[in-house]
């Protein structure tokens, strides 16, 4: 069985170990987030693919869900102490490492698919990690401050400001020339059946997305969503601060409506939100939070379940 699951950071990572537990012979490609990319102390730093290749390979924080587990920063006391910024992101000793591989191999030529492919060599995720795309893209975001109206990185808005400051507009820069990165439409055709963990549904999912040529190819495919959302409420981080920037409220029927048809299939929402409906697609209730092994493997055994029966009717047309 070959599966495709598109992914953010820690909520993805964690459905993903638990759908490897769920079909544990599978083929898992993984394509992910490269939105949330940004440059800190001239090294090239992937927040999501390292959290999908950590978690996966045993070497996340299990506490936080992102970052390298028994981590030191000295690195890091050590450029506040010079003056270096910005100090509110904190890259430990053992993740410096990481970047400064990327950066190395990305100034030799190397093309970020294949940097990520060696990255997993040493930590041997069991999936096929791919980035959405090698071609550089930024999440920028529109605020308005005591500066005045103007752009700052995602990562500042959501670290530094902890999303704070309404966003007035999320753009992904550089998504209408970037491409799909090589193995990602491949991978997509080949598959079964495509699963779209509880990530953002704005800048985790949304931005994958926006590459072109990967949602077309998606929507030729079974694909079932799990709700990042539950009674209204984020099962984690700031999801409600994204959907209110693009006019979406924070709720499973929203997110559902804003991925819509002829993309999905089937959506998994929490019991709560079960009168969430949308004509042509399947919308079933179960349990989504993932507390421990057990319930991350249940939720996502029961997302390809659905995945499996609707890929043996008749899709979208």
């Amino acid at each position: 069985m070959r599966i495709v699951s598109l992914a953010g950071g820690v909520g993805g990572a964690r459905f993903l170990r638990g759908l490897q537990a769920a079909a544990p012979d599978a083929e898992i490609t993984v394509i992910g987030n490269t939105g949330d990319d940004i440059t800190l102390f001239g090294l090239r730093v992937c927040p999501d693919l390292d959290t999908v290749m950590y978690t996966l390979g045993g070497g996340i924080n299990e506490d936080q869900g992102w970052g390298r587990a028994a981590e030191t920063f000295t690195v890091k006391e050590e450029l506040a102490a010079y003056g270096m910024e910005p100090q509110w992101f904190g890259l430990g000793d053992r993740d410096f490492a990481t970047h400064i591989i990327r950066s190395q191999m990305l100034a030799a030529g190397y093309p970020l698919s294949q940097v990520t492919e060696a990255l997993c060599a040493r930590w041997n995720p069991g999936v096929r990690l791919l980035p959405m795309s090698d071609d550089r893209t930024e999440t920028h975001v529109v605020i308005t401050d005591d500066t005045g109206r103007h752009a700052v990185h995602f990562q500042e808005w959501w670290v530094r400001l902890r999303a704070s400051v309404p966003a007035e507009e999320i753009v992904l820069v550089g998504a209408a020339d970037a491409k799909p990165a090589p193995g990602v439409l491949d991978a997509i055709e080949a598959a079964d059946v495509v699963i779209l963990p509880p990530s953002n549904p704005v800048v985790s999912i949304g931005t994958i997305l926006q590459i072109p040529g990967i949602r077309p190819a998606l929507e030729r495919k079974p694909v079932v969503g799990v709700s990042p959302i539950i009674n209204g409420s984020p099962v984690r981080g700031m999801a409600d601060a994204c959907l209110t920037a693009i006019g979406r409220e924070t709720t499973a029927q929203s997110v559902l409506d804003l991925y819509g048809a002829p993309l999905l299939n089937g959506w998994l929402v929490a019991e709560e939100d079960a009168t969430t409906t949308h004509p042509g697609i399947t919308v079933e209730p179960h349990p989504l939070l993932m507390t421990t092994p057990e319930t991350t493997r249940t939720l996502a055994h029961a997302a390809l379940t659905l995945a499996l029966n609707l890929a043996n009717k008749p899709t979208h047309p």
